[in-house]
């Protein structure tokens, strides 16, 4: 389950040998506001134009592919816009099973600013709360077809819990009313179960975490209602794979800030939106700690250490990154209504590099 932060990308671009600070949208896209003198030398313009062909050519190519995709996406499924559907009640949790402190408060609680290192035995309780939640969301995602509601899907992931004498970590943190995350289509994160139908061409993000004997486990996966578009496949794909590029550059000593260089450079060459809001956090008998992992270019400091947890859980997109939230003050969606994809594991740092604990 990501956790929210604001933060301004800087991002500097060399033109005509003048270093300029990009900050709007239509910038990062590769627009540049070029002013062209008017002027009846021919060999003038020619040469303009190759300029500015080189300088920009595979960010104009990057961004062209990124719109025919978005565009392509939106005419073969015809979808409108995400609309809430009726919230059911919170399910009960017996009362034999242990809960984290913070249910029974409407208040988000604090980021714990320690750092969660563990022992031998804590790190066999991280083993097995993130082995029961990479069940469960399997689980979660072998449920998912046209005509099933994400209600549905919450009460089954919820049963799962529970029958395993675990408690799902979603439900009553900061007043969620659910026991899972699960964010459709343009949804990027956060988005709360309800009555609305999966449909044909669909794609789903379940994000589950569990709370079992004192420790919490947290992953989630993107998956396919249906015939998607194939489009939509390859932007589910990079984003897993990018996932994947971030663990691989995780061992102890190694720097936050890597994490994210790495998952940048991979989404940038499919012309795919990093969302910066949403980040990684540590985890472990605390359900949100730092470090926080940013998933887009950052300069944070500090390196990982051996017997530390934490997750990574990149969003792409394929449009704009900019997001809006609904009243409820969880589901957030792309401000274009472009598709969003997310995965996540938690990892263990080693002394040569991380174990994915969300596994089985």
């Amino acid at each position: 389950m990501a956790h929210a932060t604001s933060s301004i990308l800087h991002i500097s671009s060399s033109i005509n040998g003048e270093t300029k600070s990009l900050s709007s949208s239509s910038q990062l896209r590769g627009n540049y506001p070029f002013h062209l003198p008017s002027s009846n030398n021919a060999n003038f313009t020619k040469k303009l134009v190759i300029y500015a062909k080189r300088l920009s050519g595979l960010e104009e190519a990057l961004r062209i592919r990124r719109e025919r995709e978005l565009r392509g996406s939106t005419t073969a499924t015809r979808r409108p816009p995400l609309r809430r559907g009726r919230v059911s009640q919170r399910l009960p949790v017996p009362e034999d099973i242990p809960k984290p402190p913070y249910v029974g408060s409407r208040e988000l609680p604090e980021i714990s600013s320690e750092h969660q290192i563990h022992d031998a035995e804590g790190i066999a309780r991280m083993r097995a709360a993130c082995e029961l939640a990479a069940r469960v969301v399997d689980y979660a995602g072998a449920l998912v077809r046209p005509s099933v509601t994400t209600n549905e899907i919450d009460k089954a992931v919820h049963q799962m819990i529970i029958d395993a004498g675990a408690y799902p970590s979603p439900l009553g943190y900061g007043g969620f009313p659910k026991s899972v995350c699960t964010s459709v289509n343009e949804c990027m994160c956060h988005g709360i179960p309800d009555s609305r139908q999966l449909q044909d061409g669909d794609i789903i993000n379940i994000d589950v975490t569990v709370y079992l004997n004192g420790y919490h486990g947290d992953t989630s996966k993107t998956f396919f209602c249906g015939d998607v578009s194939e489009s939509i496949k390859r932007l589910v794909k990079v984003t897993e794979e990018c996932l994947h590029y971030g663990i691989a550059v995780c061992r102890d000593g190694a720097l936050y800030r890597k994490i994210g260089k790495r998952i940048s450079e991979h989404a940038e060459k499919f012309g795919y939106g990093v969302v910066d809001r949403f980040v990684g956090h540590g985890i472990g008998t605390v359900f949100h700690s730092e470090p926080l992992i940013f998933h887009h270019r950052n300069d944070k400091s500090g390196s990982m250490v051996e017997g530390q947890t934490f997750t990574i859980e990149p969003i792409l997109t394929l449009g704009s990154t900019e997001c809006v939230t609904w009243e409820d003050n969880w589901t957030t969606l792309t401000a274009d209504g472009s598709p969003a994809a997310q995965f996540e594991h938690t990892i263990l740092i080693t002394k040569t590099g991380a174990e994915i604990l969300t596994t089985y």
